[in-house]
């Protein structure tokens, strides 16, 4: 779910990111020319990303394969072990996979999004493992996962990544973090919300990686500042990673919770700037 969206300024500076040098030679031609020196740049960062999402995708389908086949065999414990993992690839590439708004409350509604009778997806089966501790009766929201996740997979093919999904896409990403999974209320039943945290941060650190050398070249202070903090979210972040395996959420005290927080806003700050910087 978007939570929070960029301010017209930064849309409008997005095409500066990989626009014409302000250097350029002026002459009496009106009519617009297509810049072809920095066109293969946009280009090039769009479907880098949109085969990023691919693959995570791929992977998603994969692992929820696994995850539905232990549901319907009834291997609550396998069930519970694939679940936060395979939800990790859907979070990571949530700007593209949110972007069916039909298909993306099937996958990932939690309790209380939509009416009772139209949940389905990771967060009903997740309600069957944890409180009521079994599959039988989730067989079908299992089947219907997986029909789900292969649509998903199928019609990602035919989206159209632009440099303002990828700027907004990244800043979303943390803003859902601080504004409403650090409430505890995604996985709720499970408590493996780090396992989101990670990938929505890992989301977004992949999309400022692929704009990092145009950035560098307009603001090297600003790229510093933003990749400091990736650094100190994951050096957070792996606090709690003990073996591979993120601990509970309910394991985390009041003042981490509130650590993490504090600093995922701080690197949605700098982030949030990218394209007004971008625009001087």
């Amino acid at each position: 779910m978007k939570m929070l969206g960029l301010s017209s300024a930064i849309l409008i500076s997005i095409s500066l990111l990989f626009g014409c040098s302000a250097n350029e030679p002026k002459n009496n031609d009106t009519k617009p020319k297509k810049n072809t020196a920095e066109a293969p740049k946009m280009e090039d960062v769009t479907k880098a990303y949109h085969n990023f999402a691919i693959s995570e995708i791929d992977q998603f389908v994969k692992a929820t394969e696994e995850f539905t086949n232990a549901v319907k065999n009834g291997d609550i414990e396998k069930a519970k072990e694939i679940y936060p993992t395979a939800r990790m690839y859907y979070e990571r590439s949530e700007p593209i996979a949110e972007s069916f708004g039909d298909l993306d409350p099937k996958i990932d509604a939690r309790e209380g999004d939509v009416k009772e009778e139209e949940w389905t997806g990771y967060h009903r089966i997740e309600k069957g493992l944890w409180k009521e501790n079994t599959t039988k009766g989730y067989e079908k929201y299992a089947d219907q996962l997986l029909k789900d996740a292969k649509l998903l997979r199928a019609k990602v093919e035919t989206v159209e990544v632009t440099p303002d999904v990828l700027v907004t896409g990244a800043v979303d990403l943390l803003n859902e973090v601080s504004t409403s999974k650090v409430t505890g209320e995604e996985d709720r039943y499970s408590h493996t919300d780090l396992y989101d945290f990670a990938a929505n941060v890992q989301g977004a650190e992949k999309i400022y990686e692929l704009l990092k050398p145009e950035l560098e070249k307009k603001d090297k202070d600003l790229s510093k500042k933003i990749e400091d903090h990736f650094i100190q979210v994951n050096q957070l972040l792996e606090k709690h990673n003990k073996d591979g395996k993120y601990v509970l959420y309910t394991q985390l005290k009041k003042s981490e919770v509130k650590q993490l927080s504090q600093a995922i806003d701080a690197l949605a700050e700098p982030l949030s700037q990218l394209g007004i910087v971008l625009e001087g």
